[in-house]
């Protein structure tokens, strides 16, 4: 579909307010689902984060990656399990995870963030002890070596954004009580790293609309939603299942000091631009 110049007007003038605000404030993105996997949102994404760089909002990618550790596991010929929605990590699985997430996807970001017009830098939880963790316990289940992040040290993200690179961040914690390392939910390391930069925004890219009334009706989108109203939201059942721990973190950030936190749908050509840049946003707003 073409448009007019004059509608090319119109959309770059509302987005010059937008840009104003934004310009030098930390927008975190964590990078997963469909927006991964397929080849045509995968460049749409990265395109908008190079575009906002270039305008100068220092952009802080966190990305999973989750498939890619599945097909690994597969190929070696090793069965991947889940434990309350959490990979089961064993000694090996750690080996893959590191391999895989620190390693091939993590470079292939950064490849690809840089052949886009970006300059990006690969990072991870490790690096110069980022993300801080011990291992996940207290609930009765054994997930192996994921853990619970105790703390994050931003100052290597902080060196990156001083260089003017795009930190792209793998998802793997230093252990402090013993272990060399912990496999972390991408989502739960995103919030803590947003709320450790004092991000202006938390951006959290998935495969659903947002937060709904009805999943089957698109129309019910909660557009925004006050964190203190979530408990009332869990109780009711408006929110259930996956959605649970993707807004939890959401309300942890906001909680923590993010200004505004969003779910998106990493489906939707350019969603990241739509929200940050337009008047009508997309997805679900945390505040």
């Amino acid at each position: 579909m073409s448009i007019s110049n004059a509608e090319r007007a119109r959309i770059l003038n509302e987005a010059l307010p937008y840009i104003q605000q934004f310009s030098g404030k930390i927008i975190v993105v964590k990078y997963g689902g469909n927006a991964m996997i397929s080849e045509h949102l995968r460049r749409a994404v990265l395109s908008d984060i190079v575009l906002l760089h270039q305008m100068g909002i220092r952009v802080v990618v966190v990305h999973g990656g989750g498939p890619e550790i599945s097909d690994m596991l597969k190929k070696l010929g090793k069965e991947g399990r889940f434990v309350n929605g959490l990979r089961y990590t064993d000694p090996e699985t750690m080996d893959v995870v590191q391999q895989v997430l620190c390693g091939k996807v993590n470079k292939d970001l950064v490849s690809l963030i840089n052949l886009y017009g970006g300059k990006a830098m690969g990072l991870c939880g490790m690096d110069g002890r980022m993300i801080q963790a011990v291992k996940k316990a207290g609930d009765g289940f054994d997930y192996g070596l994921v853990g619970n992040i105790t703390g994050v040290n931003p100052q290597a993200i902080y060196d990156v954004l001083a260089g003017d690179y795009i930190p792209v961040i793998s998802t793997v914690a230093a252990g402090t009580d013993g272990e060399k390392c912990y496999n972390i939910n991408a989502d739960t390391a995103a919030a803590e790293i947003a709320a450790a930069l004092d991000a202006e925004k938390l951006i959290i890219l998935t495969d659903v609309l947002g937060l709904m009334r009805d999943v089957n009706d698109p129309e019910s989108l909660i557009s925004k939603c006050p964190a203190n109203e979530v408990p009332a939201l869990v109780e009711e059942g408006v929110i259930q299942g996956g959605m649970i721990p993707k807004i939890q973190c959401c309300v942890d950030a906001v909680k923590k000091g993010v200004r505004r936190a969003h779910i998106l749908d990493g489906r939707i050509e350019h969603s990241v631009l739509i929200e940050l840049l337009t008047d009508a946003g997309v997805g679900t707003m945390i505040y």
